[in-house]
């Protein structure tokens, strides 16, 4: 008779005719409500058309009836100003941004006060954003510049590892340069001084040898003719390098000249030996 009774539970209820009645019927599924599109102005002055999905659920069948006339279009009224004050505390670009936290904070707030309501809502989900046609086409030339921006550095950063690579590339062609012609020099210093040395065994060795043959019986006459045939061909060459010659007054005495060249040989014999002797003295 107009006065609330009881929640009739699923399954098999019985109701007194003419006095009981059912009052409300409501679903305990999750519903999805469409939140109309409205207009919202952010926190740097832009004018937004922005729409929604609400998904929520009916915890408690009697706040539901009796704490509120419509629910449904309750919570939509509520959602759509919650929307317009959530967005009013960001800027445009925060908007695409921070979306999911846009949509938290909205159901937080739809919590708080549909509460009492028997409502519990789940989530929130901005559906569509539509921009004015200037703030669009803004947006869009932000884009653009935003993009030659990065071509431009991405171009200069090209050219400049470019110029890197090939002042790398000549640096090191220089070093490696300088240091083949520092090892060609070395190697050259080397085989100078290794033909050098081999020059010096050579004629230590020639002269060892000779010496040895002069200690030998008739060395003495060998070195003789070796004296005599070295002078028969220097005076040989006499003529050949110049016009102007110069020569010794008695050219066809080979004897005395041979004779002269074995005593200085003797000379020099005698002091080499007298040195040796002295210095083993001294030892």
């Amino acid at each position: 008779m107009g006065k609330f009774k009881r929640i009739l539970e699923p399954g098999l209820n019985f109701l007194i005719p003419f006095l009981d009645r059912v009052g409300y019927v409501q679903s305990l599924k999750e519903l999805a409500i469409d939140v109309p599109k409205q207009s919202a102005v952010t926190l740097d002055n832009v004018t937004l058309n922005i729409d929604g999905v609400l998904y929520l659920r009916v915890n408690d069948p009697y706040l539901a009836s009796y704490g509120v006339e419509d629910p449904e279009f309750a919570i939509t009224q509520l959602a759509q100003t919650t929307m317009r004050s959530e967005l009013g505390k960001i800027s445009l670009d925060k908007v695409f941004r921070e979306r999911e936290n846009l949509n938290f904070a909205i159901v937080e707030s739809l919590n708080k006060a549909s509460a009492s309501w028997g409502l519990v809502c789940f989530r929130y989900e901005i559906r569509d954003i539509k921009l004015p046609n200037r703030v669009q086409e803004a947006m869009q030339m932000q884009v653009e510049a935003e993009r030659k921006k990065r071509a431009a550095i991405l171009d200069s950063e090209g050219i400049r590892e470019a110029d890197i690579n090939v002042a790398e590339g000549k640096r090191q062609s220089t070093i490696l340069a300088s240091e083949a012609d520092q090892q060609e020099q070395i190697n050259r210093a080397q085989g100078e001084a290794n033909a050098l040395l081999a020059v010096a065994e050579a004629k230590a060795k020639g002269i060892r040898l000779i010496a040895d043959a002069l200690k030998e019986t008739d060395g003495y006459n060998a070195a003789t003719l070796k004296v005599a045939e070295s002078y028969v061909e220097a005076f040989g060459k006499l003529a050949k390098s110049t016009n102007t010659v110069i020569i010794p007054s008695n050219t066809s005495d080979v004897s005395s000249m041979v004779t002269q060249a074995m005593s200085i040989y003797k000379t020099l014999t005698s002091k080499s030996k007298q040195s040796r002797r002295l210095s083993e003295e001294d030892k």
